[in-house]
């Protein structure tokens, strides 16, 4: 049976906790204990209190997860630097570290994302790529797995990622009952976007910033290059890169691909028209190029989306055949 300890502290989400063990238990496969750093009960951010295990220094030998749920932000209580003392010690002595919502800000904190991949709460991953450039924020995720770390989104996304660790480690089948069971989804459907693109980004402070974001999202297909952004907020190509980094967490060109894929989503769920005219509508002038968004940042083809995501009331659609070189 796999140990797993789910680092707890004042002011931690409720729910960042009770989600994924909820489903860790329901497989009947783990042990786990949850553990503070004073080995005392915490209050969760609702107030309710939350007993514990064991003292974060009183985890010892190998250990299977470490799970590190999030904090409400931004004003929520959250842990200090012995926290996260205790985090770096026991990280190295576990098969996998996994973090639900901010905790993510709380394992970037603690040097345990640096160089990978890692999402968190859409309404955080500007903060999380700007304070830490070394990491490779993934804004869309529903969770991501970089080498031995598990990042997830926010809050009942949780539930998402304990799911695809029972089936990583007792296979589908367990998987599929203990979600039957609770009455959830098995795995939330790949691709799907935590939140809008343009909303889950915080209002810029630079006021042409802001004016760009905008025309982007309301003009996906417009001409959208750095050369013509810079023109129209009256600053350096150079400049505009940095404020869109520093405020957006993005580059302008990887903002202008995800609001033209997010455009894409929605004609492929409730739209009857094939991809090539959709890729040619939403700006990407083909269908290969859209092909190759949609798996850079859904990690599925457009087809394969629609197929899964399209609305029920949509009428079959036509595939643009002397254009599409998608298969299955």
């Amino acid at each position: 049976m796999e140990d797993v300890v789910v680092a707890v502290y004042d002011g931690v989400v409720l729910l960042d906790v009770a989600g994924p063990v909820q489903m860790l238990h329901g497989s009947r496969g783990y042990r786990i204990r949850l553990a503070s750093l004073d080995g005392q009960s915490v209050r969760t951010d609702i107030g309710a209190p939350l007993g514990v295990d064991l003292a974060l220094a009183d985890v010892e030998g190998p250990v299977g997860t470490l799970l590190v749920p999030g904090y409400a932000h931004p004003d929520g209580d959250r842990p200090g630097e012995a926290f996260l003392n205790r985090l770096r010690d026991i990280s190295r002595r576990v098969r996998r570290v996994a973090s639900v919502c901010t905790g993510a800000l709380l394992l970037a904190e603690a040097g345990l994302l640096d160089g990978r991949r890692a999402t968190t709460h859409w309404a955080v991953c500007a903060e999380l790529a700007s304070r830490f450039p070394q990491i490779a924020v993934e804004p869309d995720a529903i969770y991501v797995r970089d080498g031995p770390v598990v990042t997830s989104a926010g809050v009942t996304a949780g539930i998402d990622l304990a799911l695809a660790l029972v089936e990583e480690d007792h296979g589908p089948d367990l998987a599929r009952a203990v979600a039957k069971h609770m009455v959830v989804f098995l795995q939330r459907p790949g691709g799907q976007s935590q939140f809008s693109v343009r909303g889950a980004v915080a209002t810029p402070r630079h006021p042409a910033l802001r004016r760009l974001l905008d025309a982007v999202t309301a003009d996906p297909a417009g001409g959208h290059t750095l050369a013509a952004m810079a023109d129209r907020a009256a600053v350096s190509e150079r400049h505009l890169t940095r404020l869109f980094r520093r405020e957006i967490g993005l580059t302008p060109g990887r903002y202008v691909e995800r609001i033209r894929v997010e455009a894409a989503q929605a004609l492929l769920e409730s739209g009857t028209a094939g991809v090539g005219s959709i890729a040619r509508t939403c700006g990407f002038g083909s269908d290969e190029t859209m092909r190759r968004a949609f798996l850079q940042i859904l990690g599925t083809t457009p087809t394969e989306y629609r197929r899964r995501f399209r609305t029920s009331h949509a009428i079959p659609f036509t595939e643009d055949v002397t254009v599409s070189k998608e298969t299955p």
